[in-house]
C-alpha cells in the first residue's frame, strides 16, 4: 500500500473540507435557492433518531436533560418541512414526515399522546396541530382511510382548546386560554401570548379552509381579548403574557413567533374577508412592529429578549426566528400588499444566516448569532430550521397559496373532532349483594388508604 506524505494527507484535508465547505447560495436564483435549502433539510434530519431502532417516532431527542428538546419542537421540524416540501417541490421526505406525525397522534385522535402530559401545553399541542393544518393546506398525501385525517386533527386540537376547561371564567381574563393544559402543571395559571395567539392563528385558517364561520368569529374573539389584556400594545409590540387572577401584571418580553403568528392569522383573516379595512390596519401594524422589534439589527433577525450579551436563549427560542420567515412569507400570500415592505427584509436576514452555515464536521451546519457576520460555535435542530425557514420564505411568495376544500384541498375534517360526545351510563339496581361487596370495597380501601398514609409520613 502506498502511504501519502503527510503534507500531503494535510492538503487533501483542507481540500476535502473545502468541498464540503461553507453553505453556499446565491438568493437571486431560486435554484440555488433550492440547492441549499437541500442540504439545511438533510442537516436538520441528523439531529433526529425516531426513524431508527429503539427511539420514539416523530420527536427530537429530550425533554432535558435526556436531550436538548421538548416535545413540540418535533412538531414544528415536520411543518418547516412540510413548507419547505411544497415550496421547493422536494417530497423525497414525505413517508418520514407521515409516519412522525400519525405515531404522535394519541388514542383520541388529537396530538396528546399520554407521554407528554405532564408537560402538556396549549402551545406544544397547538404545534403539531399546525403540521396537521400544514398539511392539508398545502396538498400533502392524506393517511390512509383507517388512520386520522389531517384536518380533522387539527379541528379536534382546536375544539379542545375551545372547551371552558382550558380556559378561565370571569374577571379581568375571561375567556383566556391558559398556558399550561393539565391545572397540576406549573403555569396553569399563565394567560400568555403564544396560547392564544396559537388558537387564534388555527382559527382563521381553519376558516379559510372549510368556511365555516364559526372558527373567524372564534378568532376575532381571541384577537380581541389579546388586544383588551393589552399583549398587543398601540404601537404593536407583542407582550408574553400575565399571571391570574387578572392578568394586569404582564411580562413584557417579546419573541418573534408570537408577533409572527399574529401577523400569519390576520392575513387569514384580511384574505377571507376580502380586504377588510379592519384586518388590513392589524396586517400593516404587525408587519411594521416586527420589521421595527425583531429586524433592527441592519435588518437581520435578532430576539431582543434573550439574544443581547450574555444571551440566554435556550434552545426553544433559538428556534423561532425560522418560524417568523416563513409566516412572514405566508403572510404575503394571504396578503400581496406586504410584498414590497416584507421581502428585501426576509432576504437581507436569509443572507445573515446563510453566513453561519460553516460549522460541523460537515462545515455547512448553521449557529444562532446571525447579526455577528461568523459562526458562533452552536448547534442545533433549532438553529437549521432557521435557516432552512429563510431560504423557504424567499419562494414562498411565488408558489401557489394554501389550499381549501374548495380549492383542491383533499383533507377530510371532523367539525366534532376532539369533543366528547359520551352520554351518561345507565346503571342496573343496586342488589342486596352489590350492597355487601360494596361495604366490602370501602373496609379494604379505608384501610388501604391508611396505610399509605402511614408510609408517607416516615419521610
Amino acid at each position: 500500500m502506498v502511504r501519502l506524505p503527510n503534507t500531503l494527507l494535510a492538503a487533501c484535508g483542507l481540500l476535502a473540507r473545502r468541498a464540503l465547505g461553507a453553505l453556499e447560495v446565491n438568493l437571486d436564483d431560486q435554484a440555488s435557492i433550492k440547492a441549499a435549502a437541500a442540504l439545511v433539510a438533510e442537516d436538520l434530519l441528523t439531529f433526529y433518531h425516531g426513524d431508527e431502532p429503539g427511539w420514539v417516532p416523530g420527536i427530537l431527542p429530550g425533554p432535558p436533560p435526556d436531550g436538548d428538546y421538548y416535545w413540540w419542537q418535533g412538531g414544528a421540524m415536520w411543518g418547516a418541512l412540510l413548507d419547505y416540501r411544497h415550496t421547493m417541490g422536494d417530497k423525497q421526505f414525505d413517508d418520514i414526515i407521515s409516519t412522525a406525525l400519525l405515531f404522535q397522534v394519541g388514542p383520541n385522535n388529537d396530538f396528546m399522546p399520554p407521554n407528554w402530559t405532564a408537560s402538556m401545553g396549549n402551545d406544544d399541542q397547538a404545534f403539531w396541530a399546525y403540521a396537521g393544518l400544514l398539511a392539508a393546506e398545502t396538498g400533502f398525501t392524506d393517511p390512509p382511510a383507517d388512520q386520522p385525517q389531517w384536518l380533522a386533527l387539527a379541528q379536534a386540537v382546536f375544539n379542545e382548546q375551545t372547551h371552558i376547561d382550558r380556559r378561565v371564567e370571569g374577571g379581568n381574563c375571561d375567556w383566556g386560554l391558559r398556558w399550561q393544559v393539565y391545572r397540576t402543571n406549573n403555569g396553569f395559571d399563565y394567560i400568555n401570548t403564544v396560547a392564544n395567539a396559537c388558537y387564534f392563528n388555527m382559527g382563521a385558517r381553519l376558516h379559510r379552509y372549510t368556511g365555516n364561520q364559526t372558527y373567524a368569529d372564534l378568532a376575532e374573539k381571541t384577537w380581541d381579548l389579546i388586544e383588551r389584556l393589552g399583549y398587543v400594545s398601540d404601537k404593536f409590540d407583542v407582550y408574553d403574557g400575565a399571571h391570574l387572577p387578572d392578568c394586569t401584571e404582564i411580562n413584557r418580553a417579546q419573541f418573534s413567533y408570537n408577533a409572527a403568528m399574529l401577523l400569519q392569522g390576520a392575513s387569514f383573516m384580511f384574505n377571507t374577508t376580502n380586504g377588510n379595512s379592519t384586518w388590513k390596519a392589524r396586517v400593516q401594524g404587525m408587519a411594521d412592529g416586527i420589521k421595527r422589534v425583531f429586524f433592527a439589527q441592519n435588518g437581520i433577525a435578532y430576539e431582543p429578549s434573550c439574544e443581547p450579551p450574555p444571551g440566554k436563549c435556550n434552545s426553544d427560542m433559538q428556534s423561532y426566528r425560522g418560524f417568523m420567515h416563513r409566516w412572514m412569507a405566508n403572510s404575503i400570500q394571504m396578503a400581496p400588499f406586504l410584498y414590497d415592505e416584507l421581502m428585501p427584509t426576509l432576504k437581507t436576514s436569509a443572507a445573515a444566516g446563510v453566513k453561519q452555515c460553516t460549522g460541523g464536521a460537515n462545515g455547512r451546519m448553521c449557529g444562532f448569532h446571525w447579526t455577528s457576520g461568523v459562526y458562533d460555535g452552536l448547534t442545533g435542530a433549532g438553529l437549521q430550521m432557521n435557516v432552512l425557514g429563510a431560504l423557504t420564505a424567499l419562494v414562498m411568495p411565488t408558489v401557489s397559496a394554501p389550499l381549501t376544500n374548495t380549492t383542491g384541498g383533499t383533507s377530510k375534517g371532523n367539525p366534532d373532532a376532539g369533543q366528547d360526545k359520551t352520554q351518561l351510563p345507565t346503571f342496573a339496581p343496586i342488589t342486596t349483594g352489590d350492597k355487601a361487596g360494596a361495604s366490602i370495597l370501602t373496609i379494604l380501601i379505608i384501610t388501604g388508604a391508611l396505610s399509605a398514609f402511614a408510609w408517607m409520613s416516615l419521610d
